[in-house]
């Protein structure tokens, strides 16, 4: 009597090669379709630099080897025009800069503060920044920021003596927020357009004194205007009284400045108004400058690429939708527009804090000192 033969099992089949390259092929083929609208777009400007290099003849080779060179001079523009801007029209500036630029720099705070350094793929760094920041964005709170500081240092992979270091500053600075909720939001809107400056400031070694230049013109724009130098300009260009821009001085004196002699005040508004602006070119210019690996600058397609290998292509969609309905929406109303984007934007200053002080207690900013030195 013959015995049965043992059952067979069958290996699962691997998946055909020509089913897999297809998919992968219309995969490209989408992405390369998504890709085409923003090429479209850049190519003419890219046409347009490529003809002022040749202009610049032997210029443009040194202009693009001497980075120090670029970001001291983009700087430096960066803070006369917005000195100008806020001594000549201040409320335009108030009303225009977070309609204009203000969904971009949203994206330059993301990608370098949370998608460059990785802080993405932790889902420690979710689970401490990612609840704080959304309190922090719904009730405006500077104290949600700092709370997502601490849990940031918590979870930050350090020694315990930066992390202890990082909470003995954190913790006093939550107490005072929370004992004196109302002054510390109007301290953090100021401050928080020094923070970008001094994060411009850490983010890579410096070469030469180029970058002093910037740095002791915004100094100097900064004590000038609390000292009353605008106010020649101000009353030359009428810029107290700007029609159309949907506010007035009076609603940016009660909200910027509240309780506090006018004259004061005003300064203190002009003040924000042109450190707003710098805030703006530290994260659209300078910033991408310096955590570029290769000192010369990219094109605007490169840059598109860029920006693609970071988030992806569907989130820049989002993003130009983003940009483009507050656009939109402040031809219809200014005012609110402003309102709307200073309500949604409110996370980002407190992503600063919190990424920040973790990317300090982790030495991010040293190991990309190391990482330039080496010429990654």
């Amino acid at each position: 009597m013959s015995s049965a033969a043992p059952a067979q099992v069958t290996a699962p089949r691997a998946p055909r090669p020509a089913a897999s390259a297809a998919s992968s092929a219309a995969s490209s083929a989408a992405s390369a379709a998504l890709e085409a609208p923003f090429e479209v777009l850049l190519a003419p400007a890219d046409a347009l630099r490529r003809r002022m290099f040749l202009l610049l003849g032997p210029w443009a080779a040194s202009w693009a080897r001497r980075r120090e060179v670029r970001v001291a001079v983009f700087g430096s523009m960066a803070v006369i025009t917005s000195f100008l801007g806020a001594a000549l029209l201040p409320l335009w500036m108030l009303a225009l800069g977070p309609i204009v630029l203000g969904v971009p720099h949203l994206l330059g705070d993301v990608r370098y503060l949370w998608v460059r350094p990785g802080l993405h793929r932790r889902a420690l760094c979710w689970a401490a920044l990612g609840v704080p920041l959304l309190l922090g964005m719904l009730t405006t709170r500077v104290s949600w920021g700092l709370l997502g500081a601490a849990g940031a240092l918590l979870v930050a992979r350090t020694t315990w003596r930066r992390r202890l270091l990082g909470l003995a500053v954190v913790a006093p600075l939550g107490i005072l927020a929370v004992m004196y909720k109302g002054w510390a939001e109007i301290l953090f809107a100021h401050l928080h357009n020094v923070i970008g400056v001094s994060l411009w400031w850490a983010w890579r070694p410096r070469e030469g004194r180029a970058h002093w230049l910037p740095v002791a013109l915004f100094a100097g724009a900064s004590v000038a205007l609390l000292l009353g130098a605008a106010s020649p300009l101000l009353a030359w260009g009428g810029g107290l009284h700007s029609r159309g821009t949907g506010s007035s001085m009076a609603y940016h004196l009660g909200s910027l400045a509240p309780h506090v002699p006018r004259e004061l005040g005003l300064r203190l508004v002009l003040l924000f108004a042109f450190a707003q602006s710098v805030h703006y070119a530290v994260w659209l210019r300078l910033i991408p400058e310096e955590d570029r690996p290769r000192p010369a600058p990219r094109t605007f397609l490169g840059t598109f690429r860029a920006l693609r290998d970071d988030f992806g292509v569907v989130p820049l969609y989002v993003v130009a939708a983003l940009a483009l309905g507050l656009a939109v929406w402040a031809c219809m109303d200014l005012a609110a527009a402003r309102y709307g984007y200073l309500r949604f934007a409110g996370f980002h200053g407190q992503l600063e804090l919190a990424a920040g002080a973790l990317l300090w207690a982790e030495g991010y900013f040293s190991a990309a000192r190391a990482r330039a030195t080496r010429g990654a």
